[in-house]
C-alpha cells in the first residue's frame, strides 16, 4: 500500500475520533440537550416548550414556557366556558381585557369569574361583533365593572341585546371606540395588533369581527371573534402559536388556506355542548388535523386556561 492511502485512511481515522469525542460532549451536557428538544413541542413552523393538565379549580391548562407557573407576570389568558358563545379574559402584570362576555345569560357568570381573579378594573373591553352570543353579557360586566376603554365594531343594530350594551355604556358615561387594522394596544407586557379591518355589512354582522394578534415571550395568539373566509383573505398571515377558531368551527371560517398559513400549535374552539348548530364541523376538525394543530373544546375540557411564562 502507498504512503499517499496510509495517510488517507490516517486522516479519515482522525476525523471519525473527533466526531465521536463531539457527540460525548454534546450527550453529557443538559443544557445542549434540553436546547436540541427535550420536552419540546415540535411543529412544522414552531418549537414550544409546553404540557397541558388539569388545573385543580377544574380548568384545562396549557403552559407554554418553562419559567415559573406560579410567577405574577406570566401572560394568563382564559377562555371562558359560556357554552355556544365566546368569552376571552387576558390578564398580564395587573393590566387586563375581555374580549366578548358571551350569551345574555352569561352575563352573572362572566362578571363573577373576571372578579374570582382579583380584577376591579378592565383596561378594554372588546365586543367583537353585535350578535348576542358575543355582546349578550356585556351590559352586566360594564355595570358591575369599572372599565377604561370600550371597543364596538362600527356598525349598529336595533335588538334589545344591542340596546342593552349601549345604555350601560351611557350609564357609566363611556364612548364606544372602533378598532382598525394596525391599531396596537399593550395588555400589561403583551402588544396586541389589529390584523384586519372590520367588514360592515349588515347582512353578515361575522364580518364586522377584527382578527386581533397578540403576542407575549415570543408566543403568539389569534382572536378571530366570528371572522369568516372573506376576513381571513384580506392579508398574508403570520405563523402563530394559538389559534381561537372562528366562529365555533362553522365552515364559514377556517379556511384551509388561512390555516396553511398560520399553522397553529393549539387550536381553541369555544362551543357549547351538544348545540343545534353542528359545531365544530368535522371539516374544520379535519383541517386542523391535517395541520397538526392540537384541539382543546369548551364543551369538551370547560373553561380553558393559557399560561405563557416570562
Amino acid at each position: 500500500m502507498s504512503k499517499r492511502k496510509n495517510n488517507k485512511k490516517l486522516v479519515s481515522s482522525i476525523f471519525s475520533i473527533i466526531i465521536l469525542i463531539i457527540f460525548a460532549v454534546l450527550s453529557q451536557n443538559e443544557e445542549i440537550q434540553s436546547y436540541i428538544g427535550a420536552n419540546v413541542t415540535t411543529s412544522s413552523k414552531n418549537e414550544l416548550v409546553s404540557n397541558v393538565k388539569d388545573s385543580e379549580d377544574g380548568t384545562k391548562t396549557i403552559v407554554i414556557g418553562s419559567g415559573d407557573i406560579n410567577n405574577q407576570n406570566n401572560l394568563q389568558v382564559y377562555y371562558i366556558d359560556v357554552g355556544q358563545a365566546d368569552s376571552i379574559l387576558i390578564i398580564n402584570k395587573e393590566e387586563s381585557t375581555l374580549i366578548d362576555a358571551g350569551n345574555n345569560e352569561d352575563g352573572e357568570n362572566v362578571v363573577n369569574f373576571i372578579k374570582s381573579k382579583g380584577i376591579t378594573k378592565l383596561d378594554y373591553i372588546i365586543g367583537t361583533h353585535p350578535h348576542e352570543d358575543h355582546i349578550g353579557g356585556l351590559d352586566d360586566v360594564i355595570n358591575n365593572i369599572d372599565v377604561d376603554k370600550i371597543y364596538l365594531p362600527n356598525i349598529q343594530t336595533n335588538t334589545k341585546t344591542y340596546q342593552d350594551v349601549l345604555q350601560a355604556i351611557q350609564n357609566k358615561n363611556k364612548t364606544i371606540n372602533s378598532l382598525k387594522k394596525g391599531d396596537k394596544f399593550t395588555i400589561g407586557g403583551a402588544e396586541a395588533e389589529v390584523m384586519t379591518d372590520a367588514i360592515l355589512d349588515k347582512s353578515n354582522l361575522n364580518l364586522s369581527s377584527n382578527i386581533i394578534k397578540l403576542e407575549f415571550n415570543e408566543t403568539s395568539f389569534l382572536f378571530t371573534g366570528d371572522a369568516e373566509t372573506e376576513n381571513e383573505k384580506t392579508i398574508t398571515w403570520p405563523q402563530v402559536d394559538i389559534l381561537k377558531v372562528g366562529h365555533h368551527g362553522s365552515t364559514t371560517s377556517t379556511s384551509q388556506n388561512f390555516l396553511n398559513q398560520t399553522q397553529p400549535t393549539y387550536a381553541i374552539i369555544s362551543v357549547g355542548k351538544d348545540n343545534d348548530y353542528g359545531h365544530p364541523t368535522e371539516k374544520i376538525l379535519q383541517r386542523l388535523e391535517k395541520i397538526g394543530a392540537e384541539v382543546y373544546r369548551t364543551d369538551e375540557c370547560g373553561t380553558i386556561k393559557v399560561i405563557v411564562t416570562e
